[in-house]
């Protein structure tokens, strides 16, 4: 069952800037993430982006990034001329990039430091899978998101084939299975721990979360790094825990009903 129909304006800017081959470009890079991190990440928040401006220019918006690490991502909206928070929860990945971002904190996407409303765009980019209570990480977005603000939130999914993590694909015969494994095999645990640092989530879960809230529209439910056309692949249950890989959520958020 797919998400209600979105009654979203006509999209603000429409020209890709990776160009017609874009999903050939992300992958590509993808496969460098972990010895060109710079290339990657940069390039995906550029095109992250261009996904919010479809709906909501960056101009003088304030945007809250919402686990991003070194900055990539706040960096890119910068560049467009949002005000940007960066909430991190760990400390290194703030300074992996050199001096943090001057409005960057050390804070946890579950109890975000930041007040009711009082944001333009809420942004997450491969966090979900992180956290163990997906649902009070969406409260907090919509919480500090002003009705008629954007949350975008993209994810991986577990029965993809990227999601163990560096443990795929052996996640496929379980997550403690595959961490085990890992371990044997590098001498040490791996990074995301299953059961600690990351969780099977599945696209059924989230998509029932936000069906069930009264004050979300759905503006784009489909895969983040294929084309647009494949958006089909998110109403067809089970097939689209295989398909998506990374499924990207586009949500206005609407004045509360009750």
């Amino acid at each position: 069952m797919a998400p209600r129909a979105s009654t979203a304006p006509a999209p603000l800017r429409d020209v890709a800037p990776l160009g017609r081959f874009r999903s050939l470009r992300l992958f590509r890079a993808f496969r460098t993430e972990q010895s060109d991190p710079e290339g990657f990440y940069t390039l995906l928040a550029a095109d992250a982006a261009h996904q919010i401006e479809r709906h909501v220019t960056l101009a003088d918006r304030t945007v809250v990034d919402v686990g991003g690490g070194g900055g990539y991502f706040t960096a890119a909206f910068g560049e467009r001329g949002a005000r940007c928070v960066l909430v991190e929860p760990d400390p290194s990945e703030l300074s992996s990039r050199g001096a943090p971002h001057p409005n960057a904190v050390v804070g946890d996407g579950l109890r975000l430091p930041l007040r009711d409303a009082s944001l333009d765009v809420s942004f997450s980019s491969n966090v979900l899978e992180h956290v163990p209570d997906p649902g009070a990480f969406l409260d907090e977005m919509l919480r500090v998101t002003r009705p008629g603000g954007i949350v975008y939130l993209s994810y991986t999914l577990w029965l993809s084939p990227w999601g163990g993590h560096e443990t795929s694909p052996w996640h496929f015969l379980g997550g403690r299975y595959a961490a085990r494994r890992y371990a044997r095999r590098h001498g040490h645990p791996p990074k995301n721990r299953y059961g600690e640092s990351l969780f099977a989530i599945s696209a059924g879960r989230v998509l029932r979360l936000v069906r069930a809230r009264e004050d979300v529209t759905v503006l784009e439910a489909r895969p983040r790094y294929y084309p647009r056309w494949c958006a089909f692949f998110v109403r067809l249950p089970l097939l689209r825990e295989l398909l998506t890989w990374n499924l990207l959520l586009i949500l206005r958020r609407e004045p509360d009903a009750r």
